[in-house]
């Protein structure tokens, strides 16, 4: 399966609380923070939803 790299680079102050979660459940939670997950569809919808917050690299 094919692996991506998230990386937060906006803040979370003053976003929903369904993005925060979102961000959460990705294992990000502070600017810069990085993590690879396995590009499922489940992770690929979490990470459309807040496209606007993380920026993603393949790997």
């Amino acid at each position: 399966m094919e692996r991506i790299q998230v990386t937060q680079v906006r803040s979370l102050i003053k976003r929903p609380k369904s993005q925060k979660a979102t961000i959460k459940a990705l294992g990000l939670g502070r600017i810069n923070k990085r993590v690879v997950v396995e590009a499922t569809p489940q992770v690929l919808g979490m990470v459309a939803k807040v496209n606007h917050l993380v920026v993603t690299e393949k790997i």
